[in-house]
């Protein structure tokens, strides 16, 4: 039987185990998933398989920069809770595959996951996540990387572990690039400037603002320069150039970049969980499902 992507995905899913894993645990089994599941159990992946269904959505934000700041990389791993978030062994684990990450220049999970965890080493990194899932008891997760190579240089910040920020820029003194990252760390811009932000989000953005400029019961007129005006109050919000420096209020980041002879040429931003859903318990609701089952 060929052994799909569809196929290949669908084993993931149920198992949370990696791409290659799971294609030579099909090839094995010519693609009968349960006969695979089963032999992975088996293997010791067992218990990696069983958390593999739970939410991950704590975790931690890890960068690492070259030395000539050409090269730089961000990473996301994921765990359950907090408490494991500050254990040794995940941030350990965090930190030591996104150096592998810089240094083989990877750029995406699939091949993170395949590499060697050390050079001249057998194990991968996911034998290891695998590990870190039976010690640890949670589900593990590495969620998302981003490489980056520069224009300029590339400078971090980060904040806590939960978020991550790199910024790829030109000029200005030397604390300049740090002190973008930490101001995209804390505005949190959507792009750089106006002309890079994505139509469907000004066009999402324009119909709230016309339905709301419309229930204030103005004249047509007035309601089309109160639906401009809040657009324009929305760019300059989520705009990096046109929003006010962090360590200055009262200047803009533009103004800054032109008194520096500076510019940014990109970004990116991580922060832990973001997009991911998380589930909530209702611990009433619960009580009274168990005691409704108790007394029925």
């Amino acid at each position: 039987m060929a052994i799909t992507a569809t196929l290949v995905k669908t084993l993931r899913e149920r198992t949370g185990a990696g791409m290659m894993e799971c294609k030579k645990a099909l090839t094995e089994t010519d693609g009968d998933i349960e006969a695979a599941i089963e032999n992975m159990r088996k293997s010791g992946q067992a218990k990696a398989a069983k958390k593999a269904g739970r939410i991950a959505a704590d975790g931690v934000i890890t960068q690492a920069i070259s030395d000539d700041q050409q090269r730089g990389v961000l990473l996301e791993v994921n765990c359950e809770t907090d408490f494991v978030a500050k254990d040794a062994n995940f941030t350990s684990f965090a930190h030591t595959i996104t150096q592998r990450a810089l240094q083989t220049g990877v750029t995406d999970v699939e091949q993170l996951m395949a590499l060697p965890l050390h050079d001249g080493e057998d194990t991968t990194v996911e034998v290891t996540r695998q590990a870190l899932v039976a010690k640890l008891g949670e589900n593990l997760q590495v969620r998302r990387i981003a490489q980056h190579q520069a224009s300029g240089s590339l400078a971090g910040y980060q904040h806590g572990v939960r978020i991550g920020v790199l910024v790829d820029y030109s000029g200005g003194e030397t604390t300049l690039g740090k002190d973008l990252a930490m101001h995209v760390a804390a505005s949190n811009p959507l792009c750089i400037s106006e002309d890079q932000v994505p139509s469907s989000v000004l066009d999402k953005e324009r119909e709230i603002a016309t339905a709301q400029a419309e229930s204030s019961g103005k004249p047509a007129n007035i309601v089309g320069k109160m639906v401009e005006g809040r657009l324009r109050k929305y760019l300059a919000e989520i705009t990096l150039l046109s929003q006010a420096f962090i360590k200055e209020p009262g200047t803009s980041v533009t103004k800054l970049l032109k008194q520096q002879q500076a510019s940014v040429h990109s970004f990116t931003r991580f922060e832990v969980g973001e997009g991911i859903q998380k589930k909530t318990e209702n611990f009433h609701d619960e009580v009274m499902a168990q005691a409704a089952a108790v007394n029925g």
